[in-house]
């Protein structure tokens, strides 16, 4: 008797040969040939009723999904899946890692889903350019790297989005940040003030940028930069979406981030929120952050506040001679608000620090403790603490201007 593997490869050995006349088959059409070649391989009879509705799930995966990521991506409890090259798949869920016990069957078979994962963006990924940076269509974050770049064979990462976006109210439920932070962060943004958000890599940095992005007033001009689309702005009519792009092998060249926030600085928008800075774009940004767009938000990786501040110099400094007495005052005139997050032990994500930057003091720029979190102690497992109130917002003149002063606790 076959096995169910060698049923499955001579079904889809069968229906390749069909499809070959059906170049523009839709998925019912595709399932339909499935389930016929199903029932006409000889083998395929002698498996239950239950082996033969998975094989056809299985085969359509296949043919016209991703193949054994599909049923991992539809899986809402997934937040992370990391593909090893042909070794096992791993998952992340609810912040810790799990095998799953899946892989793929062979090196070719993943970077045949790489490549189609790429020709969906329209971008391309090949030894030339062996990494990719992309999205999948319903806003999932795609990296992946081919050999001999990647030693084990093609990796590939996907950092699952909520298909509903985590909301305020849904943040604090997760105790993330208390009701009072947010309605003061609330206050923030709607008066304008630029605020960098900060963190290391799934801390949930984007997350609350979508957040804070819901407070902005429905009636201003936004737009939005990034590498790969993640950020999902509700409610603004008047929103312009910008997306970088590699250069192409057909002679189209590279749009990078920098290209794109030097192009927003002539639409006329009253913010900007650029999904991350990582590079010589910092410049840019710091400059959209200083000419007049109150309310602009950005994301960088760093491991606290104030390593956000060094790292933004860092990168400047990198991409322009601009003296470090200068470059710290840009800081201090276009920054208002470091936030940062983090995950703790326990693997649940909080706003750990709130700083607010004052100026410069003895050249270094100075910064105060809005609110730290303050560990109270874990209760079945879980780290339970506050963000305590350290001292008062400095600057206030935006409040004021925008009328929120009274009552606003800052």
């Amino acid at each position: 008797m076959a096995t169910y593997n060698e049923i499955k490869a001579d079904v889809f050995s069968a229906v390749c040969d069909r499809l070959v006349r059906m170049r523009d088959a839709d998925d019912e059409q595709v399932l339909s040939v499935i389930r016929d070649c199903i029932i006409a391989d000889r083998n395929s009879r002698d498996i239950d009723r239950t082996l033969r509705s998975r094989l056809c799930h299985e085969l359509f995966n296949r043919i016209r999904r991703l193949d054994v990521l599909q049923d991992l991506l539809e899986d809402d409890g997934i937040t992370e899946i990391m593909v090893n090259g042909t070794d096992e798949i791993f998952i992340e869920r609810e912040g810790s890692l799990h095998g799953t016990g899946l892989c793929f069957e062979s090196k070719e078979r993943l970077k045949d889903i790489i490549g189609k994962i790429a020709s969906d963006v329209n971008r391309t990924i090949n030894l030339t350019n062996p990494i990719l940076d992309a999205r999948l269509s319903d806003g999932s974050r795609v990296n992946a790297i081919l050999d001999p770049v990647a030693i084990n064979g093609p990796s590939l990462t996907i950092r699952k989005f909520p298909q509903r976006p985590v909301d305020a109210q849904a943040l604090v439920a997760m105790h993330s940040v208390s009701e009072e932070v947010l309605a003061f962060l609330q206050k923030l943004v709607i008066a304008g003030y630029n605020m960098l958000i900060s963190g290391s890599t799934g801390s949930g940095k984007t997350t609350l940028l979508n957040v804070l992005s819901g407070f902005i007033p429905k009636d201003e001009r936004l737009v939005t930069i990034e590498d790969s689309a993640e950020i999902r702005i509700m409610g603004i009519r008047n929103l312009v979406r910008l997306e970088t792009r590699n250069a192409t092998m057909g002679g189209c060249s590279e749009i990078s981030i920098r290209d794109l926030i030097r192009a927003s600085l002539r639409m006329r928008p009253d913010r900007v929120v650029v999904g991350e800075v990582r590079g010589e774009e910092a410049i840019d940004m710091l400059q959209a952050f200083n000419i007049g767009m109150d309310g602009s938000l950005s994301t960088i990786h760093a491991n606290s506040a104030a390593d956000a501040l060094s790292r933004l110099e860092t990168m400047v400094m990198l991409s322009t001679r601009i003296p470090m007495e200068a470059l710290r005052r840009q800081i201090v005139s276009g920054v208002d608000i470091i936030i940062h997050l983090g995950r703790l032990r326990d693997r649940s994500r909080h706003v750990l620090e709130i700083r607010e930057v004052t100026g410069l003091e003895g050249g270094r720029i100075r910064t105060d403790p809005l609110y730290e979190f303050s560990e109270k102690g874990v209760v079945n497992g879980k780290i339970e603490g506050d963000l305590e109130r350290r001292c008062a917002l400095t600057n206030t003149e935006k409040l004021i201007r925008a009328g929120l002063m009274l009552g606003s606790g800052a």
